[in-house]
């Protein structure tokens, strides 16, 4: 081992063997920003150098240390120890990455995304397969644990999630409150709630990690309930208590609609569960990440998560979607439509991915129990009108403007006789495990996000009163 490894190795209070060219800055829960500076502390005073903020963001990763310390044994100097080029220089500092586009903050072994290709896997395993060939229960171990269960561990897993089903009686009076709110601001309200709820921990301690994984199962079985609840609610019913041996889908939908589910509907739901259940890094699963690390506990998180998720340009476009079968009107007027959006430079709804660049691999799921709850119900009038849309729109496709997960859903809530504002409020109840997940991993190898902004204001101004401006 050499000095320098071993000057590495004391300073992050790490085993020597752990000190290997892969190591980076935040890579470890030990490499953290306190770390960083004790590692850059002990730098200084082995090669009597005086580390400046260059040289801090140079210094990032176990190989740049070596890099510098092989510099310095051969009398390099401060100016060119070794840091490697464009490694934190002003100019890579000024770079500003709007939206944090193409920037990659972490590595995650949950969801993998091609986007050129189509493909999506939880944890390996392809969307495809899971939608047709697994449950909903299934997928949400999958994403929480990291394994497909066996049969006892999902009859165990199952249990838990059916044990953690009935709402607290306090949350269930704040749902009856908000009856007359919009789904989507009654669940926020009513997830944060649950916070007060959860498991007790000592005063002035950080969550566990068992605690975190403790909430975010028994998130995982009551936002079904609240979204439910509250429309039983605002539709003058009062919840109904489903079977004790109801899957996770059948029971969201007895309580949501009143009565035992058709198996169609069923089946439709359980696999939008599925195929909605992660998508890597989007919006409200970063926020969840931010929340969480930040300690703020699980609950916080997914409340997080839920109010981002909520906004138009992420989840509450599903339900500005379900508007484009009114829009057309018939199959007959979706090229003119297209066109006439096309020709204003207004999206279609429905269509386009911030990261695919072909079909939503998700999309043909939902379009088979689409077509199979038309059929049930006798009516494709909605169905005709979707997939004449996605015809007109077939020469946009090759441009990247293709049906994403959003076009079938909503209609499918609208043969199930639900309304339109319910479109988000589902897609969140499938999107619950993602988040946890999601947050379980930032808890468990954690780092404060906290990001940089370009400051491009006025500077050096002079304060005057107030009656002298």
């Amino acid at each position: 081992m050499s000095n320098v490894d071993q000057l590495i190795a004391r300073a992050l209070g790490i085993a020597e063997d752990r000190v290997t060219d892969g190591l980076e800055y935040q890579s470890i829960r030990e490499w953290d920003s306190l770390g960083h500076v004790s590692l850059l502390v002990a730098i200084e005073q082995e090669y009597g150098v005086e580390i400046d903020d260059d040289l801090t963001l140079g210094l990032r990763s176990v190989a740049a240390v070596r890099e510098f310390a092989a510099a310095r044994a051969l009398g390099g100097t401060r100016g060119d120890a070794g840091v490697p080029a464009g490694a934190g220089g002003q100019e890579e500092r000024r770079t500003v990455h709007r939206g944090l586009e193409g920037v990659v903050f972490d590595r995650t072994a949950i969801t993998h995304i091609d986007g050129a290709e189509g493909v999506l896997e939880y944890r390996g395993y392809s969307i495809h397969d899971l939608a047709e060939r697994s449950s909903f229960e299934e997928v949400a171990h999958l994403l929480v644990h990291g394994e497909l269960p066996d049969a006892a561990g999902l009859e165990s897993f199952a249990k838990q999630l059916r044990a953690l089903r009935t709402l607290p009686a306090p949350v269930l009076g704040l749902v009856r409150s908000l009856a007359h709110a919009h789904p989507m601001e009654a669940l926020r309200t009513c997830v944060s709630a649950l916070g007060a709820f959860g498991p007790q921990r000592v005063p002035g301690t950080d969550e566990s990690y068992a605690e975190a994984l403790e909430t975010g199962v028994s998130l995982i079985a009551r936002i079904p309930m609240i979204v439910a609840a509250h429309h039983a609610f605002r539709t003058g019913r009062e919840p109904l208590q489903p079977p004790e041996d109801a899957t996770h889908a059948e029971a969201f939908l007895t309580v949501l609609l009143g009565e035992r589910p058709s198996p169609a509907a069923v089946r439709f739901i359980d696999k939008g569960f599925i195929v909605h259940a992660d998508h890597s890094s989007n919006a409200s699963a970063f926020t969840a990440r931010v929340a969480i690390g930040c300690r703020a506990g699980m609950t916080a998180a997914i409340t997080a998560a839920v109010a981002a998720f909520a906004g138009s340009v992420h989840g509450g476009a599903a339900e500005r979607v379900v508007g484009l079968i009114d829009q057309v009107g018939s199959p007959g007027n979706a090229r003119a439509h297209v066109e006439a959006l096309q020709s204003r430079g207004e999206p279609v709804m429905g269509f386009g991915h911030r990261v695919y660049r072909t079909e939503d691999p998700r999309v043909r799921h939902l379009r088979s129990t689409v077509v199979e709850l038309s059929e049930e119900r006798g009516d494709t009038t909605g169905l005709d009108i979707l997939d004449a849309v996605a015809t007109a729109m077939r020469p946009y496709s090759r441009h990247g403007v293709a049906p994403n997960v959003d076009l079938y859903a909503g209609l499918a809530y609208r043969l199930l006789g639900l309304p339109d504002d319910l479109a988000v409020p589902l897609f969140v109840v499938g999107r619950t495990p993602g988040w946890v997940a999601q947050a379980l991993e930032q808890q468990s190898n954690n780092v404060l996000i906290r990001p940089l902004l370009t400051y491009d204001g006025p500077h050096g101004r002079t304060y005057r009163k107030a009656d002298g401006r």
